[in-house]
């Protein structure tokens, strides 16, 4: 599997919090590579629900 390549989790979760769908449009290539290979190690629903969650609190 191509770790640049969104996980499905990633992507509901995403699509649920506008907010971190933007924050994370906004990273650079590298940014985004980096928390996609933190979405690909997450074991559980929450594990990913709180990686989208940290995405919508920065900044």
């Amino acid at each position: 599997m191509d770790h640049n390549e969104m996980p499905l989790g990633f992507s509901f979760a995403l699509a649920q919090n506008p907010q971190a769908m933007e924050k994370f449009s906004a990273l650079s290539e590298a940014e985004q590579a980096a928390i996609l290979q933190k979405a690909h190690g997450a074991s559980s629903k929450s594990e990913m629900q709180s990686l989208v969650n940290t995405l919508s609190s920065q900044g």
